[in-house]
């Protein structure tokens, strides 16, 4: 009998998630990722700007009935989302440490503060028109009230340096308030987000919803940024200069645009990106005699 040391590896073949599914990238193309030491980990996935256009399409004809579910089952979607990053804990630690250079014991925490703040965002599905509604005062007989609403299809840069707690920190308040979510993963550090797209294909989380590409982020940006089928942007894995770019691109269709700006991923997240893509609406309605 061989010994169980000199057999070969399984190597793992990454893949985009677009629409529920994992497509490789239309044009065949493939990126080293390495270690923070700089030893090959694997090969992902080179999205195009026609993969970028897919993802569009998918999270568009996802978004109705996503944005049209009750608040209570969104948020019953997302708690089951983290009972599999749970189950998953180890793979994810190894990754996160692998991508950021971090010893054991530090990935571990940084795991455990994403699924934890995945739970934390999942509580607000049903409590976010608490804080961001309002009955307002009229000098009529009218009842007038205002009520958030999600923008649409919301592409996400995910952070550069926080692979994993960074990444659920802008996917979770965007998808949670009924927006649908086209991901582009840390360039440099994007297999904990291909391996969440794992996670996400087998949870409950209707297909186009979440969509994930990796690759360079300038590249995948500039799309995303220019389509006119793309409602807002996140630009916290974007560098100064992109980000002056890509605003500039976005205000071609009046996008809404969060600015990147320095985050500290482990402190108290707060609800500015809970908000930060909804609208609001406000309707007015005759009282009674």
């Amino acid at each position: 009998m061989s010994d169980r040391n000199d057999r070969l590896s399984v190597l793992k073949t990454y893949k985009l998630f677009v629409g529920g599914k994992f497509p490789r990238s239309e044009s065949g193309r493939v990126y080293e990722v390495t270690t923070a030491k700089g030893q090959w980990l694997a090969n992902a996935p080179l999205a195009s700007r026609k993969d970028a256009r897919d993802a569009v399409a998918a999270a568009r004809k996802a978004f109705g009935g996503w944005s049209g579910a009750t608040a209570y089952n969104r948020g019953q979607i997302l708690y089951r989302i983290a009972e599999m990053l749970e189950g998953r804990r180890d793979q994810f630690v190894a990754e996160v440490a692998d991508a950021e250079g971090l010893s054991k014991s530090k990935a571990t925490a940084q795991v455990d503060a994403a699924i934890d703040r995945w739970v934390w965002y999942a509580g607000w599905s049903d409590k976010t028109a608490q804080i961001a509604g309002s009955a307002n005062p009229v000098a009529g007989p009218y009842f007038n009230l205002s009520s958030p609403e999600p923008t649409g299809v919301v592409t996400l840069l995910a952070p550069q340096e926080s692979s994993f707690l960074g990444l659920v920190s802008v996917i979770a308040p965007a998808i949670v308030t009924g927006n649908t979510a086209v991901v582009v993963a840390s360039e440099k550090s994007p297999l904990p987000a291909l391996s969440l797209a794992e996670v996400l294909a087998t949870s409950d989380l209707p297909g186009g919803v979440v969509n994930i590409l990796s690759g360079r982020t300038a590249e995948i940006a500039a799309p995303l940024a220019a389509h006119q089928d793309v409602n807002a942007i996140d630009l916290a894995g974007a560098d100064p200069e992109l980000a002056v770019e890509l605003e500039k691109a976005s205000a071609e269709n009046l996008k809404r645009v969060l600015r990147p700006q320095p985050v500290d991923w482990a402190a108290d997240p707060g609800t500015g990106r809970l908000l930060g893509f909804l609208e609001t609406k406000t309707v007015w309605h005759p009282m009674g005699a």
